[in-house]
């Protein structure tokens, strides 16, 4: 019983410290809203351009985004109109490798940040032109055979060759099993 508890204890502990060291750094007097920057379209293939909008900055706020995870740099989200908040575009470059990406935007007061996720795919949705499927053409360097050429009249001058061969040491085995000598 004493060890289970102590097991249970050593555990949640461990969690503690874990949620701890994985909490971004806040400096004094920000907030951050996780969740409070939309990012449109949430998956994108490199070179796609990706719209970010947030209501956090209040009506007629403007924000300033960050979107250097993805290798994109800063870019502004200017206020927009009605409820949308501030909105801001950045263009994800050709060089992003697939994973996921957190996109931050500071509202102009300084005080409010918020942030959102990007996804990067080697494929998008359909009805992009990225979508098509790529199929693999070309041989595979092994450099296991492939010495003749993947050609019909090479591939048969390589089986002649081999039938050849595979005759003649059929024939000096044939004579070494009778006791002619070679």
């Amino acid at each position: 019983m004493r060890r289970t508890a102590r097991l249970l204890t050593g555990t949640a502990l461990a969690a503690a410290a874990v949620g701890l060291t994985t909490a971004a750094p806040v400096s004094a007097g920000e907030t951050v809203a996780t969740g409070g920057l939309t990012v449109y379209p949430s998956s994108v293939v490199p070179g796609d351009r990706a719209v970010v909008t947030t209501a956090v900055c209040g009506k007629g706020g403007s924000a300033a985004g960050d979107a250097s995870a993805v290798g994109a740099g800063a870019f502004p989200l200017a206020p927009g109109t009605g409820e949308a908040g501030a909105t801001g575009h950045f263009e994800v470059p050709p060089s992003a490798q697939p994973g996921t990406y957190e996109i931050v935007a500071t509202c102009g007061d300084g005080d409010r940040r918020v942030t959102g996720d990007l996804v990067v795919t080697l494929t998008s949705a359909a009805g992009h032109p990225a979508a098509e499927q790529v199929y693999p053409r070309g041989s595979v360097k092994t450099g296991v055979g492939g010495a003749l050429g993947p050609g019909p009249v090479q591939t048969a001058a390589g089986v002649a060759a081999l039938a050849v061969a595979a005759a003649g040491g059929t024939w000096l085995l044939h004579r070494r099993a009778r006791g002619d000598g070679i």
